[in-house]
């Protein structure tokens, strides 16, 4: 089995997350770091942790606060854990926290840590709103006022445009094309049609009610004090539809190209609120403390495309990458779950696997190969779970490797699209 280069193997004990939540609802008075702790307090109770033994905690956000910009190390500041433990944040948009899940990895199979905790967080309704250059001036220059009268003069420069405020929008700041109008794009381009787009979602929200049901999704969920008076628990997701029908899915009108596009509300991922971490070991510490690892990290890869192109198709590129690092091809797989941002993208990127033109990109004489779809997402996805961008790659991770043990199957994959072109793909391994 592939270890890294270092012959340590990389274990994954276990996982949890808050429920997912539609922005602005349930979960709206929590801001990110409190997701975080919830999800990482939970965590270490789970598993009995101590938490003087964990040497790194690394998490991901996408949408920064800018009063405490490193995450990671507000939620490392837990009674949990010794105040010395050292935190650090990343970003890689969608895969940020399979960025912190590698780069924890990583420090594990060189040696330098034995114990970590990496995941994400994001709170879509507490983004951070923004003044107008204008305003900026103004105000900087009135904290150096030296006068009352100086302030007044500088407040009287202000016009009716700079109270206009910024909000962070989800577009690309080198094509300035949203995500939306992106995935409308690789619609258009790879013939996929508004009705595959619209059953593929209708599938995502009929799994994620099944696996809520059955408590598969739910075993993975931390219940969560509902504010503001925190009598109630929030114990599950709230974007899962189970009454949707395709009928009302064919029904809703699209919202980005609106003449021509094929991308709906209904047939991509909302705004979500929610955190989630997991708990890696190296095998040796892992046996050590009595932990039974649900599975082993076997390989990743990142790859980037164009973002002018096809904005959320690299994970096509990264996939061949992970699967030759590992060992392995696409039949031997038993699982996979892909990150739904669009379904648009999801078929996309599945048509990009058995495509011989982006096998050719990906240096490949065949294609990857065909994705079954009875291994695929079995229990819903981000279109019908949700999509805290900073959060997703933890809860993909967790979701993958707790249904390849159920069923015990020896291989899974998971697979996530980001902004900027950027994708990821990761081979785990059951002992």
């Amino acid at each position: 089995m592939p270890t890294f280069g270092t012959g340590r193997r990389v274990a994954i004990v276990a996982g949890v997350r808050t429920p997912f939540a539609r922005s602005g609802t349930v979960l709206k008075d929590y801001t990110a770091i409190d997701l975080g702790k919830l999800a990482v307090a939970e965590l270490v109770q789970r598993t009995a942790l101590d938490g003087a033994t964990v040497d790194l905690l690394v998490f991901g956000t996408v949408v920064q606060s800018v009063i405490a910009p490193n995450i990671a190390r507000e939620v490392s500041l837990l009674p949990h854990f010794p105040k010395t433990l050292q935190a650090y944040t990343v970003s890689r948009a969608c895969a940020s926290a399979n960025q912190a899940i590698t780069d924890a990895a990583d420090q594990i199979a060189l040696g330098h840590a034995h114990v970590a905790i990496a995941g994400g967080a994001e709170s879509l309704t507490q983004v951070p709103i923004l003044h107008s250059r204008g305003m900026t001036d103004v105000l900087v220059a009135a904290s150096k006022a030296k006068s009352l009268t100086q302030r007044l003069a500088t407040f009287a420069q202000l016009r009716p445009k700079d109270f206009i405020p910024i909000t962070p929008a989800i577009a690309e700041p080198s094509t300035g094309e949203s995500m939306g109008q992106s995935a409308d794009k690789m619609a258009k381009l790879n013939g996929i049609t508004r009705e595959s787009q619209d059953r593929f979602a209708l599938r995502s929200h009929m799994n994620a009610a099944a696996g809520t049901d059955d408590g598969r999704l739910t075993a993975e969920i931390v219940p969560v004090p509902a504010p503001p008076k925190f009598e109630a628990m929030i114990a599950t997701d709230n974007g899962v539809r189970r009454d949707s029908t395709y009928e009302q899915l064919a029904a809703l009108k699209p919202v980005f190209d609106r003449q021509y596009g094929t991308v709906t509300a209904g047939n991509a991922s909302p705004l979500t609120d929610g955190g989630a971490a997991v708990l890696l070991m190296s095998e040796e510490r892992a046996k050590a403390h009595g932990y039974t690892p649900l599975a082993y990290i076997r390989s990743y890869a990142y790859a980037a495309v164009d973002p002018a192109e096809q904005l959320l198709q690299a994970p096509v590129l990264a996939v061949p990458i992970a699967l030759a690092r590992a060992g392995l091809a696409l039949e031997d797989i038993d699982l996979i779950e892909m990150h739904e941002a669009f379904a648009a993208q999801v078929l996309s990127n599945i048509q990009g696997l058995a495509s011989n033109t982006w096998a050719a990109r990906a240096g490949l004489s065949t294609p990857v190969g065909e994705v079954d779809f009875t291994k695929l997402n079995v229990m819903g996805g981000s279109l019908s779970i949700g999509h805290p961008f900073g959060a997703t790659g933890a809860r993909v991770l967790t979701t993958l490797c707790n249904e390849l043990a159920r069923r015990g199957g020896q291989f899974g994959m998971l697979t996530v699209c980001a902004a900027g072109g950027m994708g990821h793909a990761m081979i785990v391994e059951r002992a």
